[in-house]
């Protein structure tokens, strides 16, 4: 059963040249360098190449990493890690705890369908290791007990578990937080054009040059097709898709992207793409949209202003937000 990962080879072309400065008339005059965090490439782009920018751009991968190290579930001395092996409750860092606090909020709101308790049902699975299985019923049975909202307390910077065993993961929304501050240590040494591309997942500073960034949001079934292209200033554009990662067992899908309520992969879309003002916020709703499906996802998404979105259901047919339609070109 290999695990499909299309990325490997582009991460490690790309990863290659990992800095490279585009020269226009002879003057540096774009920035991109691109890295290995989060479990996939990132790659920071600034509409100029001078030694500010430079400095800006390696702070920005600095702090990137600086999350990974505190949120990731593979470092035993990040706060995730902590939390999981805790009795009950474990003082988190500022960082931590605004992800809690947000991703707390999507999982009431959504009923559950973004889970930050799902760390013992995707060990279970092993989709982002060497040998990804379908567990039995039983297995996975036992892995949902107790998980849900209600499993988790955020009180300031204290986290409760409701019981010892209870496993966190913060993979659907820590990335959009790392994105989120990569966007802010720019913004603060200076720099007002910029995006920061994490797998496909990113955020805008500003425009590009005189213009929106173009952004192309490709076809779940087809690489090679695009769905939209939309352009967009200021703004965080994140995909939930079933391709990402996955495995065949007897021509079924098993991706990586789960259903609290039965322990399986969500089965009513094929991919999300959700774009907000934050990647944190998009990176969670696009989880719970993935797992409720068009329409009681498009429901929730109207308790967000702004967000928009572009949804494909498991039977291909596409299903968007009104606000989206201004944004495609």
């Amino acid at each position: 059963m290999p695990l499909n990962r299309p990325l490997i080879v582009v991460l490690l072309l790309v990863l290659l040249a990992a800095l490279a400065l585009v020269k226009r008339g002879g003057r540096e005059a774009e920035l991109r360098e691109g890295r290995i965090l989060l479990g996939t490439l990132v790659e920071i782009q600034v509409p100029r190449g001078d030694r500010a920018a430079r400095d800006a751009v390696t702070a920005a991968f600095a702090e990137m990493a600086r999350i990974e190290a505190l949120m990731s579930p593979h470092r035993p001395d990040s706060d995730v890690a902590r939390l999981s092996a805790a009795e009950e409750s474990l003082e988190v860092a500022p960082d931590t705890a605004e992800v809690f606090a947000l991703g707390l909020d999507v999982a009431a709101r959504s009923a559950g369908a973004f889970d930050l308790t799902l760390g013992r049902l995707k060990a279970l699975w092993d989709l982002e290791g060497d040998n990804p299985r379908v567990p039995d019923d039983a297995e996975i049975a036992a892995a949902l007990e107790g998980i849900g909202p209600g499993a988790l307390r955020l009180d300031g910077r204290w986290v409760s578990k409701a019981r010892p065993d209870l496993a966190v993961d913060l993979g659907g929304i820590a990335k959009g937080y790392a994105i989120d501050r990569a966007i802010a240590v720019l913004a603060g040494a200076g720099i007002e054009q910029a995006s920061v591309n994490a797998g496909g997942d990113l955020r805008l500073l500003g425009s590009r040059g005189a213009r929106p960034w173009r952004i192309g949001i490709r076809h779940p079934r087809s690489a090679e097709e695009l769905l939209a292209t939309l352009e967009l200033s200021g703004r965080a554009v994140v995909t939930s898709g079933d391709y990402e990662r996955f495995f065949e067992v007897d021509g079924r899908r098993y991706h990586h992207i789960f259903d609290p309520r039965s322990g399986y992969p969500a089965s009513a879309c094929q991919s999300v793409t959700l774009v907000a003002d934050s990647a944190m916020l998009a990176d969670a709703l696009a989880t719970a949209v993935f797992v409720l499906g068009p329409e009681k996802g498009l429901a929730l998404l109207t308790e967000f202003p702004g967000v928009e979105a572009l949804i494909v259901a498991a039977d291909g047919a596409t299903h968007a937000t009104p606000g989206l339609a201004e944004l495609k070109r």
